[in-house]
């Protein structure tokens, strides 16, 4: 008999559909599915089935007993019944649940792209309807019960890829149609079905899902990210991907200049640097330059804004302008390194064998531009920057104000030429009173556009009326465009004069001017109609440099400030409760309001804004550490703690925390913030292997969190002291601060922390040789993470349990674990998890003499963790490809890889790590024939292990005694 939950309710058995009762019984049946080959008690039955109402056992009994009468003929299924209840026996394959869960683990682990295939498309063919559409989810388990729908959009999109990249664009796109219709804001499937649409020549479809995803994004007030929009113009105009902005209308002369950089692309010169003053059209021509240079740059054209001299905002880190220029590339967020060094070799990687251009826009300094410069042949970097180039960083070009004629030509063209035909000398005198420079004179032309009715004669009165800023620099044009404007409209033009972050979006700028959201986007929408703004995305505006000069000259209001940054602090806590919401406990609380904060619908929304608003948001932590606002400091810091751990932005993360923890620390009664910032800091500096470090600011959170009598957070840091004292060596001390934090975790009920120092523990009682310990309580942390639905915390649980299982002999159990275990990794993005069993898996063909599967698990695991900065992740990888390359006879690679192993474990401190290194160098030494060398790592080994208590001492002496060379123990 087989069971079909993925639609309607249905039963099969011999090619019939099988009939099933009434609403009643097939509730009872239901529950039974959910628990299958598990017992329900007949109190919890009743409980689900007829809650609220008094029900009878026999009434219970009764609908078993007919469920009975239907399964009887078969000899799969059973319902026995249990001392605690009644227990529906059933295999695997007769639940189409288990068989799409299954076929997804199968395709997962084949590395026939066609297999794969056939595999998921076996699995998506499961689905019928929506998950159960027929019965009420509530009566029979609600919000307990894991619903697989969520899963299905994931194996659609595998799917559509995968049929993508064989060449099968018709099924792609007509599986991923209804998902795209069904969720216009996914961005990942509206890219695969426009590319899907782009490959069948179907470029006007592809446009259309490109705007309907542009309008969903737009009510959650984000915007469409690179790869759509590259798509939407390879639809359009059949460009190569490209994130310019659009050519600046009427561009005008700098033909001189125009040649010399069509001139060095030519000559295969990889940078040419473009300097001026404010206003004198550096951008403009860098972006009309590359525009004109598409057809010799078909693999892409991009800008980076660097905020060199950007007032209000810090100067863009060459790491966050590699991340930015990456994404552009096309490299996925989670897999761009935290490291500024990685993140350059991947960028020049990246762009190696490609024709590529990159605008650099408003550089600081040429130390700020060399490692973005491309160093491969075919490629183009364009700078511009208020500051002159060196010799290395390419050739110079110095933008003087525009000659005369073409400053006019350049008016003319903005203008309506009627209103302007035979008015030369008037031309002539604006133009000079706009310096000749091509931003005030764009400013003029837009404000003399919009008032039609004014003579040409108004204008330059008024201009002159005004006078220049400072001496020559044009800036008459904007006071009098400025002057022109409603007050309202001046008022926020002022506040945006101030502004912390590159740009803001229509709810910043209604918090920021405190009018509703309406009301500021018809603002914004005022001061780009004249040229005041420009808008970056859609309903995200920025404001051009000397402009934002100007309008800084009056300060914006603290409380102006304050209410964006408030903005900032609700949204962002709203966002983090909706992207991490098993960390909702352990938020920081605040008291601060904001009425135009938007409302997070699901994970998906609140990672999008997080993502949307990341430079804004730092650029708010350095606002508000400058101007003694620390409780926005150190809260909006602790809030994005988690998206920078999962992104691994070590150097943003713990950059925007000391920053906080400068402010917090002030206070010396706030320990409320103390502990928040040092718990948060103590868990990145472990994760870079900072051990001490991370120690020390755990154990001076943990009196903190004790006075204010916060058992979670006490849990914690708990937790976070025992981690780098397990790392360190300090076993007792660490299984001390792991079970006390069990205790405070059962306290407050906080099954995903109980189940971690659970897990914790598991692992300590491993290392020392507890395995049936061990078992049971990695077992009982993977039973509570799946129980409370925490998918990455489950493939934790799994790998650590698989760990135990290998250890003790059950390979084909572990394998099964670990398999899982990537599975969920995978299926949440954790490439740290993903990568440790990828290697385990690995580890498991060793021991089974499957060498070269081995060797390909390890690579594969390597592969997923290039870009994860865990030090213990690279020193296991190395351990235990060490191991298989000596068994396999690969004897100096083994030795390369214990040796970069002990590298990394004496730098982490990581003293079982150590030991274990030394022992895998020894060993292979000593199969090398070099014994002397040998000996003093298998005295390390064996000390180490001493001072530990671990049993692998036991097993280096015995393994020393049974040699007969000089690596034998005396």
């Amino acid at each position: 008999m087989e069971f079909r939950m993925l639609g309607p309710l249905e039963a099969w058995h011999d090619g019939a559909r099988v009939q099933l009762g009434d609403q009643q019984q097939r509730f009872v049946l239901v529950v039974l599915l959910l628990n299958a080959n598990k017992p329900v008690s007949t109190a919890r039955l009743t409980e689900i089935v007829w809650a609220g109402r008094e029900t009878k056992p026999t009434l219970v009994r009764g609908y078993i007993k007919r469920l009975r009468d239907i399964v009887q003929d078969t000899a799969d299924v059973g319902i026995e019944t249990t001392p605690t209840g009644y227990l529906l026996r059933v295999g695997e394959d007769q639940l189409d649940t288990v068989r799409f869960d299954r076929l997804r683990a199968e395709a997962g682990r084949t590395d026939d792209p066609r297999r794969k295939i056939e595999l998921l498309r076996e699995a998506v063919g499961l689905w019928r309807g929506r998950f159960l559409e027929d019965i009420d989810i509530d009566r029979v388990g609600g919000p307990e019960v894991v619903i697989p729908e969520e899963s299905l959009p994931d194996a659609v999109g595998d799917l559509a890829e995968l049929e993508l990249d064989i060449g099968d664009h018709r099924s792609a796109r007509d599986r991923l149609r209804p998902l795209v219709r069904s969720d216009p804001a996914s961005q990942k499937h509206a890219e695969l079905l426009m590319r899907a649409l782009i490959a069948g020549g179907d470029r006007v479809g592809a446009l259309r899902v490109f705007h309907g995803t542009r309008d969903a994004l737009a009510e959650l007030r984000m915007e469409p990210g690179p790869v759509l929009r590259n798509l939407a113009a390879r639809a359009e105009h059949g460009d190569p991907p490209s994130s310019l902005p659009s050519r600046p209308g009427g561009f005008t002369g700098r033909a001189a200049e125009l040649a010399t950089i069509e001139t060095a692309a030519a000559n295969g010169r990889h940078a040419v640097w473009v300097s001026g003053a404010p206003g004198v059209g550096k951008t403009g021509l860098a972006v009309e330059a590359a525009h004109r240079l598409r057809d010799r740059f078909p693999d892409g054209q991009l800008l980076a804004r660097l905020n060199g001299f950007t007032p209000g905002v810090p100067e863009t880190s060459v790491g966050d302008a590699l991340t930015e220029l990456l994404v552009e590339l096309g490299v996925p967020a989670e897999q761009i390194p935290a490291t500024v060094g990685r993140k350059v070799t991947l960028y020049q990687t990246t762009l190696w064998g490609t024709r590529t251009l990159v605008v650099l826009d408003n550089a600081a300094s040429p130390e700020q531009i060399r490692p973005l410069l491309p160093e491969a042949d075919g490629c183009l970097a364009v700078v511009t920057s208020r500051r002159m180039g060196d010799a290395d960083t390419g050739e110079n070009i110095r933008l003087s104000p525009l000659p005369p004629e073409e400053a006019a030509e350049l008016f003319h063209a903005l203008t309506d030429p009627p209103r302007v035909r035979g008015r030369a000398a008037e031309v002539a005198l604006i133009v000079k009173r706009c310096g000749f420079l091509p931003m005030p004179i764009r400013v003029a032309a837009a404000l003399f556009r919009r008032h039609d009715r004014w003579p040409l004669e108004h204008l330059l009165h008024l201009l002159e009326e005004n006078g220049p800023w400072s001496e020559d620099d044009g800036v008459a044009a904007v006071r009098v465009s400025y002057q022109q404007l409603g007050e309202p409209q001046r008022a926020l033009f002022r506040l945006l004069g101030s502004l912390p972050g590159p740009d803001v979006d229509v709810a910043g700028g209604a918090a920021l001017a405190g009018c509703d959201v309406t009301e500021a986007r018809q603002l914004l929408d005022d001061l780009h109609e004249v040229s005041l703004l420009e808008e970056a995305a859609p309903e995200r505006y920025q404001m051009l440099d000397p402009l934002k000069e100007f309008a800084a000259v009056e300060p914006a209001p603290r409380r102006a400030l304050v209410r964006l940054l408030d903005f900032y602090l609700v949204t962002l806590a709203a966002a983090v409760g909706a992207a991490y919401p098993f960390d909702r406990a352990q938020l920081p609380g605040t008291d601060r309001v904001c009425p135009v904060t938007p409302v997070f619908a699901d994970a998906r929304a609140g990672l999008r804004w997080i993502a949307a608003e990341r430079d804004n948001l730092v650029a708010a932590i350095h606002y508000a550490a400058r101007h003694d606002l620390p409780e926005h400091t150190w809260r909006l810091a602790v809030l994005l703690w988690r998206y920078f751990n999962t992104t691994n932005q070590f150097e943003d993360w713990i950059d925007t925390l000391d920053l906080a923890w400068k402010t917090v620390s002030a206070d010396s009664g706030n320990d409320y913030g103390q502990a928040h910032v040092l718990l948060r800091l103590a868990t990145a500096h472990d994760r870079r292997g900072q051990l001490a470090e991370a120690l020390e600011l755990a154990a001076q959170a943990l009196p903190k969190w004790r006075r204010l009598g916060d058992p979670r957070g006490e849990a914690a840091t708990l937790c976070a002291l025992a981690i780098p004292t397990m790392e360190l060596g300090k076993h007792e001390q660490a299984i001390a601060h792991l079970e006390a934090a069990l205790t405070k975790y059962e306290q407050s009920e906080d099954r995903r922390g109980e189940a971690h120092a659970l897990s914790m523990l598991g692992y300590l009682n491993e290392l020392h040789g507890n395995l049936d310990v061990a078992l049971g309580q990695h077992s009982a942390a993977a039973r509570m993470l799946r129980e409370i639905g925490h998918v990455q915390g489950v493939a934790h649980a799994l790998n650590n349990l698989g760990s135990v299982q290998e250890n003790s002999g059950l390979l084909p159990e572990a394998l099964a674990s670990y398999t899982e275990a990537h599975g969920h990794a995978a299926e949440v993005g954790d490439h740290c998890v993903e990568a440790y069993a990828l290697n385990n898996i690995g580890n498991v063909h060793r021991k089974q003499g499957r060498f070269d599967q081995a060797v390909r698990y390890h690579d594969k695991a390597r592969e997923v963790a290039a870009n994860v900065p865990d030090a213990d992740l690279r020193t296991q990888l190395y351990l235990d490809r060490g191991a298989t390359a000596l068994a396999r006879g690969a004897r100096r690679d083994a030795l390369t890889a214990c040796k970069a192993a002990l590298d990394l474990a004496d730098g982490s401190g990581n003293r079982a790590y150590r030991a274990r290194a030394h022992r895998g160098v020894a060993e292979t030494l000593h199969a090398l024939g070099e014994h002397t060398g040998a000996v003093a790592h298998w005295t390390a080994a064996e000390a180490e292990f001493d001072a530990l208590d671990l049993p692998e001492a036991g097993e280096v002496r015995d393994e020393r005694a049974a040699l007969e060379c000089a690596c034998a123990s005396r």
